[in-house]
């Protein structure tokens, strides 16, 4: 007998002995008056026993046996031991067809000592902002370092959120947190949905340079001002505004969403025997469906906010590394200590020598070369080529010169002119000159 029953056959029996009032009885064992009077009639009738309830010791029909919730506790304590209530009740279901309430689940476990690796104590709660209205006007991303395959080395997740949804956009794996891997979740969110409004990340140098907001207001004035990073530069040719967050509970949304995952993927990846980052990024693509079909909520405005990417332009040359450099001659350039040469279709392609070039590289496209609104691909060289010689033309041959016979006219005249001097008189000089043979040829 339960102490909750010995209080009303207390009751019952200063009711009969006439100890206590109805009224008195119904105040202290919490019961309407109805109740109290059943409850001292049914004493009378049948005894102390009717206190204790008909069901009490039978088991329901509808009760779990003890064989299935020691198999349930099993599981938890193995196969299943990194996993919390709610997904493994899911895993449960999926693996086992094992179907349980969620609080039959918790009851079990509790009942037997067990945690959830998700208990933790209740903090302040802080006021949420609004979601935005339509799907594709704010992305937040971010990355999360973590042992994510148990037993493995730690990884770096890169992750996208839709803000109104709640829905995970793109996903990858990395060794460490780094620009191409963003690229690449931009490159799926691209893909699949569309150019989104706005992107909403950390202050992280990936996104900003560490110089931006720090200019003074004399370098403002004095126009110099800070260079974009290739994150920040490729999203300008995108179109795409970014938000920079000043603290991680600015951006709550993906921050909630890492530590929704790193408490189901170590589970998933163990159930599905992936081991590597490799074989886990290909995981994603199917997992993102799911987590999305049972997280994911409808947006307040179901038109869609993302953008159709252009078929004129290639993502891949957006989202890369581009460098500018300076082409000798030769169409040759200089990169990472390397020598390159513009080529199409295994010719060499005419650059003016000093022409500025746009060098663009990534593991996907290898190093391009754009030139005149055109990109080219470039191969490696082992040395400059040779500035071609100057050609210098032979002078032309010295004239001789034209050596007169003896009786040329000149030499007449000069043998048979008359010698005058500046000390004659004009006469003189015109006599000597009617007198002479030349004078009347």
């Amino acid at each position: 007998m339960s102490q909750e029953q010995r209080n009303r056959l207390h009751v019952a029996h200063c009711l009969i002995q006439g100890k206590m009032q109805i009224s008195e009885a119904a105040l202290i064992l919490s019961l309407s008056e109805r109740q109290v009077i059943r409850l001292k009639k049914g004493v009378i009738e049948y005894g102390d026993v009717f206190v204790i309830h008909k069901n009490t010791g039978r088991k329901p029909k509808h009760a779990i046996t003890d064989e299935a919730k020691q198999k349930v506790i099993n599981l938890k304590q193995t196969k299943y031991l990194e996993a919390n209530f709610s997904h493994f009740q899911e895993l449960l279901e999926k693996h086992e067809a094992i179907f349980l309430s969620q609080p039959s689940i918790h009851r079990i476990l509790t009942h037997e000592g067990i945690k959830s690796p998700k208990y933790h104590s209740r903090c302040k709660a802080h006021r949420r902002r609004k979601r935005k209205a339509q799907a594709g006007m704010l992305i937040q991303i971010d990355a999360s370092p973590y042992t994510w395959i148990i037993d493995g080395e730690q990884y770096t997740l890169h992750g996208a959120i839709d803000d109104a949804t709640g829905k995970i956009l793109a996903l990858f794996f990395t060794k460490n947190e780094c620009l191409e891997a963003y690229f690449e979740i931009l490159r799926q969110i691209v893909s699949v949905y569309g150019i989104p409004i706005a992107i909403y990340a950390d202050r992280h140098t990936i996104f900003l340079s560490p110089k931006a907001g720090k200019l003074t207001i004399e370098e403002e004035l004095s126009g110099k001002s800070v260079n974009d990073t290739q994150f920040g530069r490729a999203l300008k040719e995108l179109g795409i505004n970014l938000i920079a967050a000043k603290t991680p509970q600015a951006k709550g949304r993906i921050e909630r969403l890492w530590e929704t995952l790193q408490s189901r993927l170590p589970v998933e990846f163990k159930v599905n025997g992936i081991t590597s980052f490799e074989a886990a990024n290909q995981f994603l693509q199917s997992y993102m469906g799911t987590y999305n079909h049972k997280f994911a909520v409808s947006p307040e405005d179901s038109q869609s906010a993302f953008r159709a990417f252009s078929d004129n332009l290639n993502l891949d040359h957006i989202l890369c590394l581009k460098y500018t450099r300076q082409v000798d001659h030769g169409s040759v350039f200089s990169f990472k200590g390397q020598l390159f040469q513009l080529v199409k279709n295994n010719k060499v392609v005419p650059v003016i020598p000093k022409a500025k070039i746009t060098v663009l590289m990534s593991s996907k496209i290898g190093v391009l070369a754009q030139y005149s609104g055109s990109v080219f691909h470039t191969s490696m060289v082992s040395e400059r080529p040779k500035k071609l010689a100057q050609v210098k033309s032979d002078p032309l041959p010295r004239s001789k010169g034209h050596k007169p016979s003896p009786d040329h006219y000149w030499r007449q005249y000069n043998n048979s002119s008359p010698n005058t001097f500046l000390d004659e008189t004009d006469r003189e000089i015109l006599n000597a000159l009617f007198s002479s043979k030349c004078a009347w040829r």
